[in-house]
């Protein structure tokens, strides 16, 4: 039996990134907004995370995002909190409050309320940073995940995508 309440899928795949950082001798940060901690909370079940780990922010509100990992209220205003525009201001963000040389930001629509139809229940949006990297070398994603799990299914399967982002 496990001594873990988290998924063994997720515990695994934040294993795999531990390892990939360790080997690289990379350091790695997470905000997190509609994970809520879930992929920090992944990394350090593992083992030594702490090698690798600079740590997480969790920045679930828009004043959040702006107060601590410096999202301009112009660009949640303009593109919304669930935009590449954001996540890719959250991901630098963590940068620049941490040493860490790799970030990766999720924000996204986990539900049950919510959507839109531009934007439904189960939207996530990703960003992975590295330090010194242009604007164009930021990598974006956006998904829609099934919703059909509720929220604790579209946490996730956007916690297991962050983490796969963060793969060196």
């Amino acid at each position: 039996m496990s001594d873990t309440l988290l998924p063994a899928d997720l515990v695994d795949r934040a294993r795999a990134v531990v390892e990939a950082y360790r080997n690289a001798g990379l350091t790695l940060a997470v905000a997190e907004s509609c994970t809520g901690g879930l992929v920090s909370a992944a990394i350090t079940e593992v083992p030594g995370a702490s090698d690798v780990f600079f740590g997480g922010f969790v920045t679930y509100s828009n004043d959040s995002k702006t107060r601590r990992l410096g999202v301009g209220s112009d660009v949640i205003e303009t593109f919304g909190a669930v935009s590449i525009a954001t996540a890719w201001a959250m991901a630098r963000g963590a940068l620049e409050a941490s040493q860490a040389d790799v970030a990766v930001a999720i924000t996204g629509i986990a539900g049950p309320d919510g959507g839109t139809a531009s934007k439904p229940v189960g939207t996530v949006v990703f960003a992975k940073a590295t330090r010194g990297c242009s604007p164009e070398e930021i990598q974006s994603d956006q998904k829609l995940f099934d919703a059909s799990g509720g929220r604790s299914g579209v946490r996730h399967q956007a916690a297991l995508c962050a983490l796969e982002l963060l793969m060196p």
